[in-house]
């Protein structure tokens, strides 16, 4: 029989269901035993795809949490022989999908998993500070709240996590990373807890500061080399931090201690190179530099999202370059001027869209099939979403441009119907 559960005011209709009992419709409202002991990235979810049922029922879960006010509740169970049930409990009719929300709600629910995150991050933070153990167990929910926000609108969370003021700048650049690093993982295509692992290890990747004096990390000006030395070594530091700490995986102590590390072997602590970082610590390195340097710090202003991603594709040996231009595809940033291939097979060229420089636009003048030219169109890129997305950076002498510069002068001199 489904047990059901004595909860807080306004939350009267949980169950606690067996795994076996799961069925299409229920809405999931968490699980029994570790995070990890579920092959979820979510606590929290509409049960409406098959292939869902089927991990639930194939999982080691001990129990599962529904909420029968969201979504269908359990079936009766059959009665034991010789006994009639007065009447028959009645099946809880399935609950109407909410309607798309709109871009007020979507930037209140962002305003309010950003307050949250921060207040939790700092609770962490300040604990290892003080020498506590970190409990990466406990900040699950932050990362999947995060994971929610980036789900419902990944481009404003990303905007509104990346306005932060000096003050407030360390707790909310790691929940910064965790969106990152959460929308990068899914435009790689990653597992849901390999996602989860990412956006985990976003969210402590810079623990080890610290062990920074605040002085030194919130310096308006040059550090001199002791300061810079103390700066250095907040990977290592917070690595040690961690590898004591509970619920750690592999990616979150990668990152931890990489993600000062580039491809060509000029970063600290170790000066690894190329494939000898792993892919979490080669992320963490691009998600935790984009929004240093989009964000206002103690001792200069941030970049705009295009001048950001302008510079870090001018870095040569300092990412890997198949990955930036994948996370500038996440982020529907890119910088201007390449030529890319659209997924409809068509050529185009990346130009800025606004004044404040935070979206990009492709503009559309070549079938990549029929290699012919096509009327100009202007796509404007909302991150991994939209029905046309950039699948490659492309080289122009490949596609019988050799001389690409002029070819995208008079590009962007043309005027461009808009899609």
């Amino acid at each position: 029989m489904a047990k059901r559960l004595s909860l807080p005011k306004g939350r009267k209709l949980l169950r606690k269901i067996a795994p076996g009992q799961a069925r299409m419709g229920m809405y999931i409202h968490g699980f029994e035993g570790s995070w990890f002991s579920h092959p979820f990235w979510r606590t929290r979810f509409l049960l409406e795809r098959p292939e869902d049922l089927e991990a639930l029922l194939a999982s080691d879960v001990a129990g599962v949490l529904i909420d029968v006010e969201r979504g269908v509740g359990p079936l009766p169970q059959a009665p034991h022989a010789g006994v009639t049930p007065a009447r028959k409990p009645p099946v809880a009719a399935p609950v109407a999908l909410t309607p798309v929300d709109t871009a007020k709600t979507d930037r209140e629910h962002a305003k309010k998993t950003i307050a949250r995150s921060k207040r939790a991050v700092k609770g962490v933070f300040d604990g290892a500070r003080l020498g506590q153990p970190v409990n990466a167990e406990a900040v699950v929910s932050v990362v999947e709240d995060i994971s929610s926000a980036v789900d419902r609108n990944p481009a404003m969370f990303i905007d509104m996590a990346r306005l932060k003021s000096k003050d407030e700048y360390t707790y909310l650049h790691s929940v910064s990373v965790c969106a990152l690093m959460v929308n990068l993982a899914r435009q790689l295509g990653l597992d849901d807890p390999t996602v989860r692992s990412m956006g985990l290890a976003g969210l402590l990747h810079d623990v080890g500061k610290m062990a920074v004096p605040d002085e030194v990390l919130n310096k308006p000006g040059r550090l001199d080399d002791d300061e810079f030395a103390l700066i250095r070594a907040h990977p290592e530091q917070g690595h040690a931090m961690l590898e004591k700490g509970e619920g750690v995986t592999q990616e979150v102590l990668d990152v931890s201690l990489l993600h000062h590390e580039k491809v060509d072997g000029s970063g600290y602590p170790y000066g690894f190179k190329g494939d000898a970082i792993s892919l979490a610590a080669r992320m963490g390195a691009i998600c935790d530099v984009y929004d240093a340097l989009t964000s206002d710090r103690a001792y200069k202003e941030g970049w705009s999202p295009l001048r950001a991603a302008t510079e870090m594709h001018g870095w040569e040996g300092h990412f890997d370059r198949e990955l930036l231009f994948k996370f500038f595809r996440s982020v529907g940033i890119v910088p201007p001027g390449l030529l890319v291939r659209m997924r409809s097979n068509r050529l185009g060229i990346t130009l800025p869209d606004g004044a404040k420089e935070s979206r990009s636009k492709v503009r559309i003048f070549h079938c990549a099939l029929e290699r012919t030219p096509l009327t100009l169109e202007d796509i404007f890129l909302c991150g991994s979403g939209g029905s046309d997305q950039i699948v490659s950076e492309e080289d122009p002498a490949r596609w019988g441009f050799p001389d690409w510069q002029a070819l995208s002068e008079k590009l962007t001199a043309g005027r461009a119907a808009r899609a």
